[in-house]
């Protein structure tokens, strides 16, 4: 740039000086000489000054982009927690289903298994061989279990005697608790015991009916509800 060059404008002191002063033709000169750095200098800034407009312009544009990618993004974060809490109503609606398909096909074996009692009591034997609980039960009740058990009980009158004799079970801080099978009134269920616990002992106290131990086992029990409780207590 001619600012940053070597000035070309002479110093007052190689002026010649004439008999009235400096020669007027070399002071014209410098003076043009002048006016032609001047021009130069306003049209560099000039130039600079267009420069910065057109950068200040393209800073705009990036910053309005900015903006509308913001938005975009802002708009996808929204859709995206829209469609996670419609995926999570459809996952409980499926839980739901699942639950009363499961809760009426036992609805339907109780009703089948109502029809059976009799004569699935008179071939198993299972009233007959039945241990009362009491004095002669009291070292079973007071036996631990841990792990891994499978407990058969039965005959269960209808759904909501299940529902409770599991929910009793749940407060025993039994975990892993499932229903393994569920036919002719007796049911099948699996649960874990993480520590040693006084198992018949805790279901005498929480369970919603009375029951008698038919067989006991390290990880096997099978109980027998008392039928001769009276219908209140059943549904307790």
């Amino acid at each position: 740039m001619a600012s940053e060059g070597i000035s070309t404008v002479p110093r007052m002191g190689s002026f010649k000086r004439a008999l009235f002063g400096y020669r007027r033709d070399e002071v014209d000169a410098a003076i043009a000489a002048r006016d032609v750095q001047i021009g130069a200098a306003e049209g560099e800034m000039a130039s600079l000054s267009g420069m910065v407009i057109e950068r200040e312009r393209e800073i705009r544009n990036l910053g309005e982009r900015l903006r509308e990618a913001n938005e975009r993004h802002d708009r996808s974060i929204a859709s995206l927690h829209s469609v996670s809490a419609r995926l999570e109503e459809i996952q409980e609606q499926a839980r739901g289903q699942a639950t009363r398909i499961r809760m009426k096909a036992l609805r339907e074996a109780v009703e089948v298994s109502r029809r059976t009692q009799e004569l699935a009591d008179a071939h198993n034997g299972s009233a007959n061989g039945a241990a009362p609980v009491g004095g002669s039960a009291e070292a079973a009740l007071g036996e631990l279990f841990e792990g891994l058990i499978k407990l058969e009980i039965g005959p269960l009158g209808d759904f909501s005697q299940l529902v409770g004799f599991e929910n009793a079970i749940g407060r025993l801080g039994a975990s892993e608790i499932s229903v393994e099978r569920f036919s002719e009134g007796r049911a099948t269920l699996s649960m874990r015991l993480d520590e040693p616990v006084e198992l018949l002992r805790e279901l005498e106290e929480n369970a919603p009916f009375d029951f008698n131990i038919r067989r006991t086992g390290d990880d096997n029990l099978i109980l027998d509800v008392d039928e001769d409780q009276g219908p209140e207590q059943r549904a307790a």
